[in-house]
C-alpha cells in the first residue's frame, strides 16, 4: 500500500499504542502496534486546536458526528448521516436518560464507526475490506462499503439475526455464514486476509473505529450541556464504543470543554457471555475466552474476549464503575417494558442497560439523584424475529390470526 502525503491528514499528529506508547505515523495504514498488538489510538494537537475550535464553533453544523471534524480523521467523510441521536429524557424516571442509537444508518451505533474506518480505507485506497461480526457491524461495514465502493468481505455467525443477513446481502457484499460464534470468524478474517490482500476492521485492530464511536462521548457532553452525568451504562461486547467515550471525555478536558470528572462507567453483559464482568468480579486486568458456548438473544454480547479487554477493565477501575451480568429473561422483561412505557424498541443489547440499571438503584449504586445515560445501541427492527419468540403476545398474535369475512368488497369496513 502507497505511502500517503501526511499533510493531507495533518490534523493526526501520530498513532501512539495504549500499552507501551509507541508512537506511529498515520500517512501509511496502520493496524496494532508491531511491538506488543495494542490498540493504536489517533492522536491530535490539542494545544494547537484548543486556539480556535470551541464549543461555539459548533453553532450552524450539520447534526451528525462529522460536526467534530476537527478531532476526527480525514476530511472528506464516507458518510449516511450517522450521529447526534437522540439523548431522551425518561417519561418514569428521573434524571434517567435513553441514547437512543437505533436512530443511525443501519440501525445501530456501528454505523459510526465503520462510517469512520470506511472514510480511512478510502483515503489510503484500500480496495477490500474484511470484517468478523456478530450482526450489527456487518450491516454497518457493508452499507459504508457500498457508498465507497469498495469491496466488503464479511463473516458472521450462522444464526446472526436475519436482518443483518439481509442487509449486508443487498448492500452487495461477499457474506460467509459460519458455524460458530465472531471469535471463530475472526480466526478465519485474521487467517486469510494476507493472502487475500483484504484489510481487517474488526473492533479495535484498525484505529479509527475508535474515533467513530468516541463521537457519543461528544454528544452526551453536548446534549447535556458540557456536563457529564453521574453514570453511563453500556452493553458491552467489543467495547469499543466505551472506549471511545473515554477517549473523547479525555480529549474534552485538554480543550478545556469540561474538567476532571468523569461518569462511572458500567459493563454490562449478559450471563451467557460475561468475560468482563467475571474479570471485573476476579479482580482482573484482563480477561478469559468464555468458556461456554454463548446463547444469549443479544446476538452483540456474544463475544468470548475483547480484545480491548485490558482498556475496559481499566475504564472501569479509573472511573469508580462496575461491570454486571444480567439474563435473558431480565433483558426481555426490559425491552417490553421500555416499549410499552417509553414507546423505544430497543435491541436486546440495548434493554441490557435497562435491566443493569434497576439492579444498580436496588444495589444503591447509583440513587435517584444521579444522573444517568442508558445506551441503546441498536434497533429492536434488527431483531423481530427475536422479539417474536420472546414476547408472549407476539407469539399469540402470529399462531391465532383473527379472520374476517369480506368476501370480495373493496372499501371501508
Amino acid at each position: 500500500m502507497a505511502v500517503l502525503n501526511f499533510s493531507l491528514m495533518s490534523q493526526i499528529s501520530f498513532l501512539e499504542c495504549t500499552k507501551c506508547g509507541e508512537k506511529l505515523s498515520p500517512a501509511r495504514p496502520q493496524t496494532v502496534c508491531p511491538k506488543d498488538g495494542g490498540v493504536l489510538y489517533a492522536r491530535y494537537d490539542i494545544e494547537q486546536l484548543k486556539k480556535s475550535f470551541r464549543p461555539e464553533s459548533l453553532a450552524g453544523r450539520a447534526p451528525n458526528m462529522w460536526r467534530y471534524a476537527e478531532v476526527l480523521p480525514a476530511s472528506d467523510p464516507v458518510t449516511l448521516g450517522e450521529g447526534f441521536t437522540p439523548m431522551l429524557s425518561s417519561r418514569e424516571m428521573p434524571n434517567l436518560f435513553i441514547k437512543d442509537e437505533g436512530l443511525n444508518p443501519t440501525g445501530s451505533f456501528k454505523a459510526r464507526g465503520l462510517s469512520a474506518a470506511v472514510t480511512m480505507a478510502k483515503y489510503y485506497h484500500i480496495s477490500q475490506l474484511a470484517i468478523p461480526s456478530a450482526g450489527n457491524a456487518a450491516s454497518a461495514l457493508a452499507a459504508y462499503a457500498a457508498a465507497a465502493h469498495i469491496e466488503a468481505h464479511i463473516f458472521m455467525p450462522r444464526d446472526v439475526p436475519m436482518a443483518n443477513r439481509v442487509e449486508c446481502q443487498s448492500y452487495g457484499a461477499n457474506v460467509t455464514l459460519v458455524n460458530g460464534l465472531i471469535s471463530d470468524c475472526a480466526r478465519i478474517v485474521q487467517t486469510r486476509s494476507a493472502s487475500a490482500n483484504w484489510f481487517d476492521v474488526s473492533s479495535l485492530k484498525e484505529p479509527f473505529r475508535v474515533e467513530g464511536k468516541k463521537t457519543m462521548g461528544y454528544e452526551v457532553a453536548e446534549q447535556l450541556g458540557w456536563k457529564l452525568p453521574e453514570g453511563i451504562i453500556y452493553p458491552t461486547g467489543g467495547g469499543v464504543g466505551l472506549i471511545g467515550m473515554w477517549k473523547a471525555f479525555d480529549e474534552l478536558e485538554e480543550l478545556g470543554w469540561i474538567g476532571a470528572e468523569r461518569p462511572q462507567m458500567v459493563v454490562v453483559q449478559s450471563s451467557s457471555c460475561a468475560p468482563i464482568a467475571k474479570a471485573w468480579d476476579d479482580g482482573k486486568a484482563t480477561s478469559e475466552m468464555w468458556p461456554n458456548k454463548a446463547s444469549t438473544i443479544a446476538a452483540g454480547l456474544r463475544v468470548p474476549k475483547a480484545y480491548g479487554d485490558y482498556l475496559i477493565l481499566d475504564i472501569l477501575n479509573r472511573s469508580g464503575g462496575a461491570a454486571l451480568a444480567v439474563t435473558d429473561e431480565e433483558i426481555t422483561a426490559a425491552l417490553r417494558h421500555w416499549a410499552r412505557v417509553e414507546g423505544i424498541l430497543a435491541a436486546p443489547e440495548g434493554a441490557a442497560t435497562l435491566a443493569a440499571y434497576r439492579k444498580l438503584r436496588v444495589s444503591g449504586f447509583f440513587g435517584v439523584d444521579d444522573k444517568v445515560v442508558l445506551f441503546n445501541t441498536g434497533s429492536g427492527l434488527k431483531y423481530l424475529e427475536v422479539i417474536e419468540k420472546e414476547v408472549p403476545e407476539a407469539v399469540a398474535a402470529r399462531a391465532s390470526p383473527q379472520s374476517r369475512e369480506i368476501g370480495g368488497i373493496i372499501g371501508p369496513y
